[in-house]
């Protein structure tokens, strides 16, 4: 599994997205895309870091943001669509994508 470092979020309250997904067989430039996603998302306004993690069967990814509003914005970036679009046509058997208020959270570190 790989799993980058922990988001660095503000204080609640902040939004998160959480992406999960199953992948189709091959890379078919899914690695690549997922790069610039990301380097792409975190030049969005309200956007606060991402967490992901990804073993052979499922992959966990959830973006965090400061309102509902920046949410949109990326949803409807034009890059971003085009990432969306491939991803049902070419990179995923399946996903859910669920949007979460934070309320309160908490980080252990040894």
């Amino acid at each position: 599994m790989v799993m980058s470092s922990f988001a660095k979020t503000p204080n609640p309250p902040y939004y998160a997205v959480i992406f999960v997904s199953k992948r189709t067989k091959g890379d078919n430039g899914y690695g690549k895309m997922s790069d610039k996603m990301v380097e792409l998302a975190s030049k969005q306004n309200g956007f606060l870091g991402v967490e992901s993690a990804r073993d052979e069967g499922l992959g966990v990814t959830v973006s965090y943001w400061d309102s509902l509003e920046s949410i949109k914005s990326w949803k409807e970036h034009m890059t971003h669509k085009i990432a969306q679009e491939r991803g049902k046509k070419e990179w995923y058997e399946s996903y859910s994508l669920r949007v979460c208020k934070v309320e309160r959270d908490s980080f252990f570190e040894m």
